[in-house]
């Protein structure tokens, strides 16, 4: 049996090196834990970056799935899907939603998500109508539009020219938002909650004023909820947090509880801008994938996994509170629910390493701040055990 060093040595050779790496060999998980190659378990507050929600191998995910694959694996969709019918049901049901659109990842939804909105306001006010704001420090994926959309310059270096039409405002900023709306604006993008820009949540009442500009200014509003919807938060999706309802919202990671799958869900009068021909793929929503997201969707539904949330949320935000109030260099601890940020005045490189070597996955946002993503069905005695090996290695830098 090849070892975690083997592994290693044999992707080297032949991986495409996009990935700054942890020496690292997953083989196999259940809930809350990863084991490597070497038997080595770990506690994962990591969770796939915010994918395994209901942790590792699901048994009622892993059922859909084993039932599915052999039935009917994928198909066209040029034909109707059952699978795909019923998980749009499911999510238009308990969202502002009309119509769902399924793609393979956050990124392609966002792109969907760009795409319609440019289609709808160009039917709608004309041809100039195109340019979408968003903010600094988001992240909306890792396509041209992806990037082009990102307030963050370090993920363009090397690829321009981007995507013409984007323009950035500071998160949180409603004036500098106010200002940079002009004639040819037609969206505003933004994240609920940022993920990858450091766990950034808006003021109150800010979500709520960027609904009134766009309302005043015709504009159509979408939340990127990749990271934060599908009940990290502890509400189904993050805009229920306040009440405020965009026009699009873009949905992956958590959707299916592991498997690949993005949804772009629009209200019917802006989806009407799609008709045949006008986006697709060829993947997105196939029989397997979309039997994932059915159960992954029904367990976070019906099985008491948002109370579990909010309840574990606020346990582990209490418990990095008070290491936070014993090591100075703890600026602040932030999120909603299950996605928290530890903000650090050192580097937390560091400090991902060593929770490595001890058996605890986290990892570092901005460079400073700790980001904690567990699946929503962590416990207390996990939460505890994880703020004990972080405690000790937080207590050699203080």
């Amino acid at each position: 049996m090849s070892t975690s060093a083997d592994w290693i040595a044999r992707g080297d050779k032949h991986i495409a090196k996009t990935y700054g790496r942890y020496p690292l060999v997953p083989v196999r998980g259940e809930g809350c834990r990863l084991w490597d190659a070497d038997g080595k378990a770990y506690l994962d507050f990591l969770a796939g970056v915010a994918v395994n929600s209901l942790g590792h191998c699901h048994p009622k995910v892993v059922a859909a799935l084993q039932q599915q694959a052999a039935t009917l694996i994928h198909c066209s969709n040029y034909y109707h899907i059952p699978q795909q019918i019923e998980l749009a049901e499911i999510l238009c049901a308990n969202s502002f939603a009309d119509r769902a659109f399924f793609c393979n990842s956050g990124a392609e939804a966002n792109e969907a998500a760009l795409k319609l909105a440019r289609k709808y306001s160009k039917e709608k006010h004309g041809e100039n109508r195109f340019e979408v704001i968003t903010t600094l420090g988001s992240f909306h994926g890792r396509t041209f539009g992806g990037i082009s959309a990102t307030g963050q310059e370090k993920v363009r270096l090397g690829f321009e020219p981007v995507v013409p039409g984007f323009s950035y405002v500071p998160f949180g900023d409603i004036e500098a938002l106010r200002g940079a709306i002009g004639p040819d604006t037609c969206a505003v993008l933004l994240e609920p909650i940022q993920g990858e820009g450091g766990v950034n949540v808006p003021p109150a009442g800010y979500l709520a004023a960027v609904r009134e500009l766009c309302d005043a200014n015709g504009l159509l509003l979408i939340f990127d909820e990749v990271q934060v919807g599908c009940g990290r938060t502890g509400t189904l999706f993050a805009y229920q947090l306040e009440g405020v309802e965009p026009d699009i919202m873009t949905l992956a990671k958590a959707l299916a509880g592991g498997p690949p799958i993005g949804a772009m869900l629009a209200r019917e009068a802006i989806a009407e801008s799609f008709g045949p021909g006008s986006h697709g793929s060829t993947f997105g929503g196939n029989p397997l994938m979309a039997a994932a997201g059915i159960a992954a969707m029904k367990v976070l539904l019906d099985d008491g996994i948002l109370d579990n949330c909010l309840a574990m949320g606020d346990y582990l935000r209490r418990r990095l509170e008070e290491l936070r109030s014993r090591y100075p260099f703890v600026v602040a601890v932030r999120g909603r629910g299950l996605i928290l940020g530890m903000e650090l005045s050192i580097d937390g490189a560091a400090i991902v390493n060593k929770a490595l070597e001890r058996g605890l996955l986290l990892n570092c946002t901005v460079g400073k701040v700790l980001r904690f993503v567990p699946p929503l069905t962590v416990t207390t005695a996990e939460i505890d055990e994880a703020i004990e090996i972080l405690g000790s290695i937080l207590a050699e830098f203080g």
